[in-house]
C-alpha cells in the first residue's frame, strides 16, 4: 500500500500503541507464533489515511496491512471507469494476502473514513511460510475465510431484504464519488435508489427513514450522507462472516 497522503509512524516508536497490539492480536496473525508476531511487529509500521484517500491502486508492489481503525473498501475499476466493491475490511482483517500468495490483481483500497492500517513485512511472513508448516496452514485458513467471506457477500447481493442491498448500494456509490478529506455521501434520489435495487420510491423511502431515526444517515433531495459508515456496512448483511 504505497499510494495516498499518510502519515507514519515507524514499529519500534510504536510499543505503547495498543490499537496495533489488539488489532493484530485479533488477526489472523495473531495465532501465527510469538516470535514471528514479534518480529512483524518490530517490522512494521502504522500508516494513517483521511477518509476518502485511496491507499492503494492496481500495479502497486504487493503488500500486506492490518486495518487498525476505520473503514476500508477493495474494489476493482473497469475499462470504462466504473467500480466494482470486492470487500470490506474492518479493524483486525488482514489486507493483502491474496495478493501476497497468487501475485498482483487490479484492485484498489480506499479509506471510507478516517482509518489506520499496520503494514507488515511480506518478505518475513512469506519466509516464515516456507519455512514453517503452521504458518502456511495459518494463511492457507484465511484464504479460505475469504473464499467463504465472498460467498456470503454474493447471496446478500442476490438474495438480502431492501434494506440489505440498499445498505450495499449506498456504500458503493457513495465511495465511488469521495474525494479525499471529504463526507460520505451518495449523489442519488430516492428513485434511482429504488431503481437499482429493484423496488419502489415509497419502500425506498421507509428504510432510508429507519436509517435516519438510527443516527446512520441523513438525506436531502439529491443525496445521502453517510453519518456511520461501519454501521451502513453493518446494515448490509456483510458483517461478522
Amino acid at each position: 500500500m504505497a499510494a495516498g497522503s499518510a502519515s507514519f509512524r515507524a514499529g519500534s516508536a510504536e510499543v505503547a500503541d495498543r490499537a496495533v497490539d489488539d488489532a493484530l492480536a485479533a488477526s489472523f496473525l495473531g495465532r501465527l507464533p510469538p516470535d514471528l508476531v514479534t518480529r512483524l511487529r518490530a517490522e512494521g509500521e502504522r500508516a494513517d489515511f483521511p477518509a476518502g484517500t485511496v491507499v492503494y491502486r492496481p500495479g502497486s508492489d504487493p503488500s500486506a496491512a492490518v486495518v487498525v481503525e476505520g473503514l476500508m473498501r477493495v474494489f476493482m475499476t473497469s475499462l470504462g471507469g466504473r467500480q466494482l466493491t470486492v470487500r470490506y475490511a474492518r479493524p483486525a482483517d488482514v489486507l493483502g494476502i491474496a495478493v501476497l500468495v497468487g501475485g498482483p490483481v487490479d484492485v484498489g483500497v480506499q479509506a471510507l473514513a478516517p482509518s489506520s492500517v499496520f503494514r507488515i513485512s511480506a518478505r518475513t511472513l512469506l519466509a516464515a511460510a516456507h519455512r514453517d508448516p503452521r504458518v502456511g496452514w495459518a494463511i492457507a485458513e484465511e484464504l479460505n475465510r475469504r473464499l467463504f467471506e465472498n460467498l456470503q457477500q454474493t447471496a446478500a447481493s442476490a438474495f438480502g431484504s431492501v434494506k440489505q442491498r440498499l445498505a450495499a448500494h449506498l456504500l458503493d456509490i457513495a465511495s465511488a464519488q469521495q474525494q479525499p478529506g471529504d463526507r460520505l455521501a451518495a449523489r442519488v434520489s430516492q428513485q434511482e435508489l429504488a431503481d437499482a435495487v429493484g423496488s419502489v420510491r415509497e419502500v425506498v423511502a421507509r428504510v432510508l427513514r429507519d436509517l435516519r431515526t438510527a443516527g446512520i444517515v441523513s438525506t436531502a433531495s439529491d443525496r445521502v450522507l453517510i453519518l456511520d459508515a461501519a454501521r451502513l456496512h453493518d446494515e448490509s448483511g456483510d458483517a461478522g462472516v
